[in-house]
């Protein structure tokens, strides 16, 4: 075993069931060029449990209908699986009320909808949008569109070295023009946790809404969006361990209500004729077409599996993960760690000295071993650091101490190769 590694180890916790949470996930079993498959990219996507595989698959086996439209039975099964799917998302979040909870095709797609329903009817030349130096490409391009449809300046909050986001700072940049503000919940690229409620508060202090990504925060921390009183909360099912191509939104009711819908056609309507159209209540109103039922359905299966694991107990599993993993990372001569803040997720974001990242994700490849490497859709935030690009480890409930023992000693190969 490699002594670089610490491991952590709680007294009083009991010691979790590996192996029988590695075994909900078939794709866990799979060798790659003959090695057991090393799983390192879970802020790109997380892999998929049985029950959520199983949940889509029974749904196109059993229950295969259009929902909200058909009076057999079929229809009714696929209705109300799909709305108690809806349902486990409001638990999720902490919603009020499940017509606070919109069906989209993921995050980005979230954040489109905000920016252009809420954002461009009521922004102008003179406001401001304000979002932070860490955030990912899907919450920085809509806004830049929005500021070219709507004339509306887009802010940019600094973070520090370490990769948190200084309150101080983050207070300046607002003012009495600025009208909205979104943030990430947690950085893809660093990990950092922003201290969303703080942010909320002050923000509403100069009468901005929030908008919340938590793409990366909805499989890693616990999400009471009525606690941190934002105003939209954006999420993707294939990031919390269910299908791809399916999210949801959390707005407060007052905002959706006063709200356009953004796209036509489908359920979103109440009544149509050539001399006009009345729209759908909410949340049916921004659902047009024909929705990802299964999609939702399986989302709804991984917010089952988060429940039955508990979200405590994978946040501590991962925090040992990250705390092992760091203090090995840094015994590497050559290697730095990007992304220093005192709250993050289970995030490793480094770079080697003399070495590319592709370099050194196609030699773990090579291993077995999926990191990420590049800019992670996340430019700005890596243009702080000075460099084009990193390597990413990043770590869910189904990895092991021994995969992060395999990637320090795949490092060491790369670092040998390149010596």
């Amino acid at each position: 075993m490699n002594k670089t590694i610490n491991k952590i180890h709680n007294e009083t916790r009991p010691p979790l069931d590996m192996a029988r949470i590695r075994g909900m996930f078939p794709i866990l079993s799979r060798r790659m060029g003959g090695l057991p498959l090393i799983y390192l990219d879970s802020a790109a996507t997380t892999h998929k449990p049985r029950q959520v595989i199983d949940a889509v698959s029974r749904f196109y086996e059993e229950s295969n209908a259009n929902v909200h439209r058909g009076v057999h039975r079929l229809s009714a099964e696929a209705t109300e699986a799909f709305e108690t799917a809806r349902e486990k998302i409001r638990r999720h979040l902490g919603a009020r009320e499940a017509a606070e909870v919109i069906w989209v095709r993921g995050a980005t797609e979230a954040i489109n909808l905000v920016a252009q329903s809420w954002g461009r009817p009521r922004l102008g030349p003179g406001d401001e949008i304000l979002v932070t130096e860490m955030e990912h490409h899907s919450n920085i391009v809509p806004w830049q569109m929005l500021g070219e449809q709507t004339g509306a300046a887009l802010k940019v909050a600094p973070i520090a070295d370490d990769g948190s986001l200084p309150l101080d700072a983050f207070s300046r940049m607002l003012s009495q023009r600025t009208r909205m503000v979104a943030v990430a919940h947690a950085s893809n690229a660093l990990g950092t946790i922003n201290p969303i409620r703080r942010m909320v508060d002050l923000a509403h202090a100069v009468g901005a809404v929030v908008l919340v990504d938590g793409a990366q925060a909805a499989a890693h921390l616990p999400i009471d969006v009525t606690a941190l009183d934002c105003d939209f909360y954006a999420i993707s099912a294939h990031k919390m361990f269910g299908p791809t191509g399916i999210g949801a939104l959390y707005g407060k009711r007052k905002h959706l209500e006063s709200m356009p819908p953004w796209m036509g056609g489908g359920d979103m309507i109440s009544n149509v004729s050539f001399q006009g159209t009345t729209y759908n209540e909410i949340p049916f109103k921004f659902e047009a077409g024909t929705p990802h039922i299964a999609g939702a359905i399986g989302m709804g299966a991984a917010v089952d599996f988060i429940e039955e694991v508990g979200l405590d107990i994978i946040a501590a599993h991962e925090r040992d993960l990250l705390e092992t993993g760091t203090r090995a990372l840094e015994n590497l001569d050559g290697l730095t760690i990007l992304g220093r803040a005192p709250e993050k997720t289970a995030i490793l974001s480094f770079v080697m000295d003399g070495i590319h990242p592709h370099d050194v994700g196609t030699i773990l490849d090579g291993r077995g071993i999926a990191v990420r490497t590049g800019h992670h859709c996340a430019q700005p935030v890596l243009q702080h650091f000075n460099v084009p690009a990193t390597t990413r480890a990043s770590l869910s409930i189904y990895n092991l101490q021994s995969d992060l023992e395999a990637l320090v000693e795949g490092l060491r190969e790369v670092r040998a190769l390149f010596s």
